[in-house]
């Protein structure tokens, strides 16, 4: 869970009352949050520091740690925190939202070029106008932006943020994508002009932004956006440059977030204008910016509209484990910033239709407003009940069912990890990578885990060889998911469940596994049949002869079932034994349950 840092006493005041530190730590409970550590700036600088004790530095001002949900975005500040607090206890009322009413002519505008299509696509734009900053807005606009950079921005990989002083650029804006020779600007908090690929050589020894150089540094061109005079703003996902950096003096101010997400950048987006369009002039009210693109095609963001959504009473209070009237619900919902209108259906069920305001970018379904709900009316209070019987899915059931029959043949079950090294799960099973199977970790912390495990037979292995000094024989079996590339699927990959068991020992022979197979498929009501055998159709499995290089030639054979293949058995090939370092003979079987279904 993130952790918001604010000054007590500037909380206090935002929040129009103080409170003692249990009264406040029950209001942070009560709300869905915890008050995580009290501390002190002077402590968070000694800790910062590593400063003793008795060296003195300045300011005793206390600091409320406060720990929110990692998809409450708009929490992650003390404008986000103060407003929903303000709400939860009846204060203020929901926010409304709006967009300066200016003609489509009269906006600002975002050109953007059609070579940013091949590093970073997307760009949303807005402006705060009559902004007024002190120093603690000032910081908590930064800090706002560090912390959203962190969290859905995935370290601005998916998602960066820039904010510009509007008065000292000029629109038009243009975003491109050009060769790092082609740009050169002065960067933040520097005097000296850089060209692109000598930037990104400088801040190779900055402890702050090295570690965001990845994103573009290979690329052979760089995302840059530019002001109607050539003024760079921002090389993003990077730096911005120093001739729009904002100030307490800045009243106008412009955002840029560009982005390989375009869902996320608005996300980003809402929650910087909605968080500080507190201190505008005209309060809550917030400028668009037209973003054209290169086929003509443009929209106008932000998008501050609330959506809405339709939850019945019956389905609220089922999921909370509650049996509240109408007309409460929709005041807890009302605390949570979620305005709802009743209505009634067919069956005159209650139904509410519930309108999500941009700040609330984290309800996405109605078991999430049945969660507010939860949340409003307060975890304690609701009452103690045995849960309703789940019915497992048939999958998982199959699988128990397969687990238990393969553990009374005398086979111990085992446990592997889901992430193995290529080399595993490719070279030492003498397989070669065709790049249409395997799932590959793009930045994998160890090389140990690079790839999502596309068979069970490497973790098998594996655990024999760290128990080769076991007694023989060693009988022992798994049953897990791979993974695979799909197309077809929405992630790019589809999850299968394996069953691989393995008998290791001196006379471990292909009859011994061969007897495991086909209690396995007697038990799953599948008989032995000839090769077109076409008596029984639809039921049945034979077996056929396979050159997998991980079995010895002459000793494996496939698993053929309603004409498909779902699986391979027989001896381990000596190299693979050798691969893994196991001086015992093996005989193995990997299966495919999900096809016995």
């Amino acid at each position: 869970m993130p952790t918001v840092s604010v000054g007590r006493d500037l909380l206090f005041q935002a929040l129009g009352r103080t409170y003692t530190q249990e009264e406040f730590d029950e209001l942070c409970f009560e709300f869905g949050i915890e008050l995580d550590d009290v501390t002190t700036e002077k402590a968070i600088i000694r800790k910062e520091k590593h400063l003793t004790e008795e060296e003195e530095i300045g300011g005793e001002e206390i600091i409320y740690k406060i720990d929110v949900p990692a998809n409450r975005y708009d929490l992650l500040c003390l404008e986000g925190l103060v407003q929903s607090l303000r709400i939860f206890c009846g204060v203020d009322s929901v926010p409304n939202y709006t967009l300066a009413d200016i003609s489509k002519k009269s906006m600002l505008k975002m050109h953007v070029k059609p070579e940013t299509s091949a590093i970073r696509p997307f760009v949303v734009c807005a402006v705060l106008r009559g902004i007024t900053f002190d120093e603690a807005r000032y910081n908590s606009f930064i800090d706002l932006q560090d912390k959203l950079h962190q969290n859905i921005c995935r370290r601005r990989t998916l998602v960066a943020i820039g904010t510009h002083d509007l008065d000292k650029i000029e629109g038009p804006f243009t975003y491109e994508a050009l060769p790092p020779k082609d740009i050169e600007f002065v960067p933040l908090k520097q005097v000296e002009t850089f060209k692109a690929d000598k930037l990104m050589e400088f801040y190779k020894s900055d402890m702050k932004l090295k570690k965001y150089l990845h994103i573009i540094e290979k690329s052979p061109v760089y995302p840059v956006i530019y002001d109607r005079n050539r003024t760079v703003l921002s090389l993003p996902p990077i730096i911005n440059g120093a001739h729009s950096a904002i100030s307490l003096k800045t009243k106008n101010v412009f955002i840029e977030c560009t982005a390989t997400d375009l869902t996320k950048a608005k996300i980003v987006l809402n929650t910087m204008v909605t968080m500080f369009s507190v201190y505008c002039e005209r309060k809550f009210e917030v400028e668009p910016v037209e973003v054209i693109y290169p086929d003509g095609k443009s929209y106008i963001c932000p998008e501050l509209s609330p959506y809405h959504m339709k939850v019945s009473l019956a389905y609220i209070n089922g999921i909370a484990g509650i049996s509240l009237e109408a007309d409460k619900v929709a005041g807890l919902l009302n605390k949570m910033q979620l305005h709802a209108e009743q209505s009634a259906s067919e069956d005159n069920d209650c139904i509410f239709t519930v309108s999500v305001p941009p700040t609330r970018s984290d309800v996405l379904h109605a078991c999430d407003v049945a969660e507010d709900v939860a949340i409003a009316y307060g975890f304690n209070k609701i009452p103690q009940r045995t849960p309703a019987s789940i019915k497992p899915l048939p999958l998982n059931e199959f699988t128990d069912l397969i687990r238990t029959e393969v553990a009374l043949t005398g086979y111990t079950e085992v446990l592997t990890f889901i992430l193995c090294s290529y080399k595993e799960i490719f070279t030492m099973l003498n397989r070669k990578d065709d790049k249409s199977t395997a799932v590959i970790i793009g930045n994998p912390r160890s090389a140990d885990f690079e790839v999502v495990r596309s068979s069970l037979m490497a973790g098998i292995l594996k655990t024999v060889a760290h128990n080769k000094d076991h007694p023989k024989p060693i009988k022992i079996f798994e049953v897990g998911d791979t993974a695979v590339l799909d197309e077809t699927k929405d992630v790019g990959a589809r999850n299968c469940r394996q069953l691989t068991a393995l008998y290791c020992g001196a006379t471990s022979g292909f009859e011994l596994i061969h007897g495991l197979v086909d209690r396995i498929m007697e038990v799953t009501g599948n008989p032995f049949v000839l090769p077109g055998d076409s008596t029984v159709p639809n039921t049945g499995y034979y077996i056929e002869q396979s050159k997998d290089p991980e079995f010895l030639e002459g000793r494996q054979a496939s698993i053929i079932y309603k004409g498909k293949r779902i699986g391979t058995f027989g001896i381990v090939h000596p190299q693979v034994l050798e691969n893994f370092g196991i001086p015992d003979p093996c005989s193995l079987v990997e299966l495919d349950i999900a096809s016995l279904l």
